[in-house]
């Protein structure tokens, strides 16, 4: 009987624990428009030499890439991406290290390794400190 009442107790626990950090997350929409909101002017390319800080999916036809810890870009994609929302790979096709808005693709890997290329549509570089801020705000205020 003990055991029950401790195992109901921490079911409950882990519960709230659950609820309380989804209702502070934000949703796909919310962090894109974020992430537009904070975004600059269109640019044609930006640099990248293999390795990316960091990425996150934007719902599937946008992403923002870290390719230094403060230096961000929005891609907007042409049409919807497979399985972006889902990946934990990406990729580019530019060659060379530099990465053009309407030649270049991002390139989803799935579970499979099977590789879906993107069309990027366009470029803009991200304020990442005013994204930051804005996310956490945005966080709180539905918290409360």
């Amino acid at each position: 009987m003990r055991n029950l009442l401790f195992a109901i107790v921490i079911s409950l626990v882990v519960g709230a624990c659950a609820c309380a950090s989804a209702g502070s997350r934000l949703t796909d929409d919310q962090r894109l428009e974020i992430h537009r909101a904070h975004a600059g002017a269109p640019v044609r390319s930006f640099q990248n030499f293999g390795t990316l800080y960091s990425w996150t999916a934007l719902g599937d036809s946008a992403l923002t890439v870290w390719t230094r810890r403060h230096q961000a870009y929005l891609l907007e994609l042409d049409g919807r991406c497979p399985d972006l929302d889902f990946s934990h790979t990406i990729g580019f096709s530019a060659q060379g290290g530099t990465v053009f808005a309407g030649m270049d693709s991002v390139v989803v890997l799935d579970r499979q390794n099977a590789s879906f290329p993107c069309r990027i549509r366009e470029i803009r570089p991200v304020d990442t400190k005013a994204v930051e801020n804005a996310e956490r705000r945005a966080r709180e205020s539905s918290t409360r």
